[in-house]
């Protein structure tokens, strides 16, 4: 790591403890909370005067070097509303932090293309198709890779006719492959074991939720602990009690203070 990093990182532990909202740090060594800054094209402009920074100056993002600072809690939060089937909790929590922190999409340690990626899945599941087109193009526009986000895909999977079982199987199935990024597999093989699952084919949803922490460990460990949270369902229905407590117990970690809490201590209380 640079040394002008190192020292940056040092000299901001302090605001970062006090206040937990990311800020933007400059290759000069300066920073503002994210929330501060709007993004232009490739300026970044300052809204209101803080932290040496004047209302309506203008910035290079070049001169962005990276976010500090914690990923806010409600991001965890909504994505566990998100995978708990409550869409419309989820984006309701987050929609304020995808537009409080859309300065930093482009900048790297952003925790906005993750917010996002979960805003656009809540859409999708809300089958506001129009949203979901504006919101895949920005956050295609904001991650390096060239072409569409994979997350667009599995927007449109879940967007798909409640019919279209087998297209959207093998839409599914066709994000959990290798040359994909760990995250997208995560979620599509949380969604595909929830299509497999509501088809009671209960062998292969088990098989497609255990994957997520079985394959795709790094994934997000909020997905993870849901995945794991179905799983135990399964288990629990297939008489694998002790399997169904242990994946519960592991799944308590990654949860607290998210929808997903209240989930495990219900079925952990059952199984005793």
């Amino acid at each position: 790591m640079p040394v002008l990093r190192i020292i940056c990182l040092l000299a901001l532990a302090a605001a970062c403890n006090a206040a937990a909202e990311p800020r933007i740090v400059f290759v000069n060594g300066a920073s503002a909370p994210v929330s501060a800054f709007t993004l232009q094209g490739d300026k970044l402009v300052v809204r209101s005067a803080v932290d040496g920074f004047s209302a309506g100056q203008t910035l290079a993002l070049q001169s962005a070097d990276f976010i500090s600072g914690e990923k806010p809690t409600d991001v965890n939060a909504g994505i566990a509303l998100l995978l708990a089937g409550k869409p419309k909790e989820a984006r309701d929590v987050l929609q304020p932090i995808v537009d409080s922190q859309r300065a930093a999409a482009r900048i790297d340690g952003n925790h906005w293309v993750e917010a996002a990626r979960a805003l656009l899945l809540a859409h999708a599941l809300l089958r506001d198709a129009d949203v979901c087109t504006r919101l895949g193009k920005e956050i295609s526009d904001a991650t390096p890779a060239s072409g569409l986000d994979p997350f667009t895909s599995l927007a449109k999977a879940l967007q798909m006719p409640a019919a279209a079982v087998d297209e959207r199987r093998t839409t599914l199935s066709d994000l959990t492959t290798d040359n994909l990024p760990a995250d997208i597999r995560a979620y599509a093989s949380y969604y595909l074991g929830d299509l497999l699952a509501a088809e009671k084919m209960n062998a292969e949803a088990l098989e497609a939720f255990l994957s997520v922490p079985g394959l795709h460990p790094t994934g997000g460990r909020t997905v993870l602990a849901a995945a794991e949270i179905r799983g135990s369902d399964l288990l629990t229905a297939m008489g694998r009690r002790e399997e169904a407590v242990a994946l519960l117990e592991s799944a308590r970690i990654a949860v607290t203070e998210t929808a997903l809490a209240d989930e495990v201590g219900k079925r952990l209380e059952s199984l005793k």
